[in-house]
């Protein structure tokens, strides 16, 4: 992993923002900045935008370049048992592939009682919840205990900004979401998908807790994985080796603290009615290396560093400069 001496020339080195004027159908995420070709593929290039507590809080140095290539790591190694939306990988920030109808439900799979959020199965385990998702839990759970068997604790698709809302299957299908024959098979995807992820994990001494999937519809109206997939913005990982001491002495999990730009900013200043202080050149240099110690854990390999002789978004620019007619 590389030391923070490693990775200071990358301070100013951030991709901010991906407009790009030759290419068309603009539309700008939180993190990613989306463009639809004529011919219905879609340009997704990930800045190195960070957000929390609803809104921008900074740019993370080569944190579009982690999440897009963790995110290939995972399509590459999970294609034979669902496809996904992957065309190619033009530059290291930016992926092209199929345009989809995105399903109206997210499906979060989950292996332990884990959580921080008060719509997770543990914030609400400990307010008394026992039926949730259409689950029933037993009493006498511990926190970021081991469930009797991995679940699936669907949510309602937010596209305009709203909150995802809890769903149990007989809501998917009796409101028309998804039809009985779709939710049967994206749940078997979607299980399917996460134990090939956590055997990989385990591998790699790492304990794949839960994950979110987005998946949606092709043209003929097959089911085809989208979005991302075991990216530390989506999932949650855990150390194996220390877990088990850890679980028992009642101790949190260790774990990627990828909360760590978040946590700086929470100690200085209650960050949804404050003015966020600016956030120094080495706290996110740290995040990066963070970041970057997430892509080495998960695929086994260092992370190819990027030349600096060019600013990202120029290089992504030659780099596309073949779709600029399309």
């Amino acid at each position: 992993m590389p030391s923070i001496e490693q990775l200071a020339p990358y301070a100013g080195f951030v991709l901010k923002d991906a407009a790009i004027p030759e290419l068309p159908n603009y539309y700008k995420g939180k993190v990613r900045e989306n463009y639809d070709l004529p011919d219905g593929r879609r340009i997704i290039i990930a800045t190195d935008r960070l957000s929390a507590f609803d809104r921008q809080v900074t740019a993370v140095p080569l944190k579009g370049q982690v999440l897009t290539q963790i995110a290939r790591f995972w399509f590459d190694r999970t294609g034979d048992i669902c496809p996904n939306h992957v065309l190619e990988y033009p530059d290291p920030n930016v992926l092209v592939c199929r345009g989809l109808k995105i399903m109206p439900v997210e499906v979060v799979v989950r292996d332990y009682l884990a959580g921080t959020t008060s719509t997770s199965i543990l914030s609400m385990y400990k307010a008394g919840r026992r039926e949730m998702y259409g689950h029933r839990f037993p009493d006498g759970l511990q926190p970021n205990q081991k469930l009797p068997a991995t679940i699936l604790t669907p949510t309602s698709k937010a596209f305009d900004a709203g909150h995802d809302e809890e769903l149990t299957p007989a809501q998917i299908v009796e409101g028309g979401l998804l039809t009985q024959a779709q939710w049967d098979q994206v749940s078997e995807l979607a299980l399917a998908l996460f134990a090939r992820g956590r055997e990989i994990a385990a591998e790699r001494g790492l304990i794949l807790v839960d994950t979110k999937y987005e998946f949606g519809f092709d043209a003929e109206g097959n089911i085809v994985l989208a979005d991302e997939i075991h990216t530390p913005d989506s999932s949650r990982y855990w150390f194996a080796s220390s877990y088990p001491q850890r679980f028992a002495a009642g101790q949190p999990p260790e774990s990627f603290d990828k909360d760590f730009v978040r946590s700086w900013v929470v100690a200085r200043c209650d960050p949804y009615k404050d003015e966020l202080p600016p956030i120094p050149a080495e706290v996110n240099l740290e995040a990066a290396r963070i970041y970057i110690s997430v892509y080495e854990a998960i695929t086994g390999q260092p992370f190819p560093l990027p030349a600096t002789d060019q600013p990202v978004l120029d290089r992504i620019r030659a780099n596309l400069a073949g779709y600029f007619q399309a």
